[in-house]
């Protein structure tokens, strides 16, 4: 074994331990956490799983959502698993003199060839664009970032070694298959004419760019565990361990724990090991952050930074969780996560449908408001009122619960007592919620239902002032123990009554019964009212003909459409209105823009930057419609504010689709 093997190997090895020794770190790191993983299992339905990997690692799904930069990562990605074949050869030719993979036949190393010198030029053409859009265009969610460019001159730099390489190896040792080689051929025939480089002279210069071809890979290698370019390593297992569907609620904590000393995230060790996945997986790519309502309207949260920090955070605590010494690990909360970053979130989960690598911000920032309202009682000031109403009067609104049932009182609805107690069995029990039951407006999108579940036959009680709120608004705002009481009470009283379906108009309810009141002993089939009254149409039960010369346009509900991805419906339902002329946002469907009611917002001022609902208000109107339909009493309520803000209301109404469509049957 030559000299030169010898010192190969050397490096080789000792490259592979110092990447091993940090990937060590990293995976102690993650087990020093001690939060409990969201939503059960992560290793369940292995075939979707791996269908995931294979679709959005290997075929790059996900990251091709966003066109120029998707595209751009897709060649590198693709390139580096066809150039990684010529690496290793050219690694075991350093190790074995004369190795070769020739021996897989003439027509596969080829073919092999071919692809590996085109993806070659296709990869340093995407360096140059991703350095053109990093120091040219600036793209904000991209922002700046020295680690970036570190990368992309590695990177860069690969290519040209390999290139370059080839061209004179081609000069000093004139194989069969250099025909294959279209690229490194017109270059080795330039530099042959241009410079009348030797064999012997072409054979050295090619050894000395395969070694710097060797050297640039083993850095590359060394660098990844401490760069942004980790999710080269752990994008494949967090995809692997995503969410299947659509992640739909949130997990119940067990506030009697015996052993439990805190709840929620205050130190950076109380997140649990999937979220440390998370911060190693997070490519930077400020997808979250573009997507962001809160960002985007001037709030200090950006998805993206939240990540970032946490995992500066985690860094910073290495040798405390490392050693054990978690007593001096420090809160979270500090000069870069603030009050305001947490509380700025809308829960429209925006941000995890963008992420090309599905890492789960929402439930981060539900965790640090659980600690920061049960364990510290910090949260501001407006929600204290909304605590005590939801505690005395079972609604966010100071409204006394014997008024619950007041806006049915001329429709003759029964309520589950009357007809447990006469006998009788119904369809649906109609959860009314609070926003239904007290909001004036939105007692008219109740009465609305009422009317049409009557036209089509359709047999429903309501629960009346037994019903309660169901937990969702002050479960979001952190108050966990306040949210578990009321949810425990509601699922009592509907198992006793023996109800099996449940139809709603608020998706913020529909999601809380459907998803999270699993955890307490509710198993309920559940359907939001524009999946009902859509069923009703396809069945013939309910025959909208008469027509409309509006022009709507319609504002998906966070709740109903990311969070359970039903986006059909309610357009299904739109369309079966004669004449009705429908207009899609900009914005719609899995991209649309929340109304920003969500996560405990309804109930909170917006003290910095611009209302969210006043933007989603004028992405509206830019469709010029005559009717904003929406499918949730929040939704109704922000954006007829922002009608308002606009001078709007008297040229725009806001209307629910159960009032369109009871206003186009007979």
């Amino acid at each position: 074994m030559s000299i030169l093997s010898i010192l190969f190997i050397v490096l080789f090895l000792s490259a592979n331990v110092f990447f091993s020794y940090k990937v060590s770190i990293l995976y102690r790191l993650a087990k020093a956490t001690k939060g409990t993983v969201w939503n059960g299992s992560r290793i369940d339905h292995l075939f979707d799983r791996v269908m995931a990997v294979i679709a959005n690692v290997l075929g790059q799904k996900a990251v091709l959502r966003k066109k120029s930069a998707g595209i751009m990562h897709a060649v590198i990605f693709w390139g580096f698993l066809i150039i990684t074949l010529e690496t290793l050869e050219n690694f075991l030719f350093e190790a074995s003199p004369g190795f070769s993979f020739e021996f897989v036949g003439p027509t596969l190393y080829s073919s092999l060839l071919f692809l590996q010198d085109v993806f070659t030029v296709l990869v340093l053409s995407a360096v140059f664009y991703a350095f053109y859009r990093r120091l040219i265009v600036r793209p904000p969610g991209l922002g700046k970032s020295k680690d970036a460019i570190i990368i992309l001159s590695l990177t860069g730099s690969l290519m040209i070694s390999l290139l370059t390489m080839r061209s004179f190896r081609m000069i000093a040792d004139p194989q069969w298959y250099d025909s294959y080689k279209v690229v490194s051929g017109v270059l080795s025939k330039f530099i042959l004419e241009t410079f009348s480089v030797s064999p012997q002279t072409a054979s050295v210069v090619a050894a000395v760019f395969r070694w710097v071809h060797h050297c640039l890979v083993l850095s590359f290698m060394m660098y990844i565990p401490s760069s942004k370019h980790l999710h080269v390593l752990t994008a494949g297992p967090n995809t692997f361990l995503k969410h299947l569907g659509t992640p739909k609620g949130m997990h119940k904590v067990n506030l009697e724990a015996e052993n439990a000393t805190s709840f929620g995230v205050g130190k950076i060790n109380d997140i649990s090991w999937k979220d440390t996945l998370d911060l190693y997986a997070c490519t930077e790519c400020g997808r979250c952050q573009d997507m962001c309502p809160a960002h985007n309207t001037q709030k200090p949260l950006s998805p993206k930074a939240l990540i970032v920090d946490l995992k500066d955070i985690l860094y910073a605590n290495k040798e405390a969780l490392l050693t054990g010494k978690t007593d001096t690990v420090g809160p979270v909360l500090g000069t870069r996560i603030t009050d305001d970053v947490i509380w700025a979130c809308t829960s429209c989960r925006a941000c995890e449908t963008a992420c090309p690598v599905f890492i789960e911000q929402t439930n981060k920032i539900y965790e640090i408001r659980r600690n920061m309202v049960l364990m510290e009682s910090r949260f501001p000031a407006e929600l204290q009122t909304v605590f005590k109403n939801v505690e005395n009067n079972f609604s966010p609104w100071a409204m006394s619960p014997e008024d619950r049932s007041k806006w049915a009182d001329d429709l003759k609805v029964k309520t589950m007592a009357e007809v447990i107690s006469s006998g009788e069995d119904v369809d649906y029990l109609f959860w009314v919620g609070c926003a239904g039951s007290f909001d004036d407006r939105n007692k008219k999108v109740s009465r609305a239902l009422v009317s049409i579940l009557r036209k089509a036959g359709v047999k429903f009680a309501i629960l009346g002032n037994e019903e309660k709120c169901t937990g969702d608004p002050v479960r979001r705002m952190g108050n966990e123990y306040l949210a578990q009481s009321l949810i425990q009470e509601n699922v009592n009283k509907l198992n006793e009554y023996k109800v099996k379906r449940v139809v709603t108009a608020c998706p913020h309810c529909f999601n809380a019964i459907k998803n999270e009141w699993k955890d307490f002993g509710g198993n309920f089939e559940v359907i939001h009212h524009t999946q009902l009254i859509a069923s009703l149409i396809k069945q013939g039960k309910i025959k909208p003909s008469k027509g409309t010369e509006e022009k709507i346009t319609y504002h998906d509900s966070c709740y109903l459409g990311r969070w359970n991805n039903e986006f059909a419906a309610p357009r299904d339902v739109l369309q079966s209105i004669p004449m009705a002329k429908l207009q899609e946002m900009d914005k719609n469907k899995e991209q649309g823009m929340c109304c920003g009611a969500g996560g405990g917002r309804m109930w909170m001022e917006e003290h910095l930057g611009t209302r969210v609902n006043i933007k989603r208000t004028e992405q509206a109107l830019e469709t010029k419609p005559t009717v904003i339909a929406s499918n949730c009493p929040f939704c109704m309520t922000m954006l007829t504010d922002g009608l308002k803000s606009k001078d709007m209301q008297d040229k725009v109404k806001i209307m629910d689709l159960a009032e369109l469509v009871d206003q186009a049957t007979v």
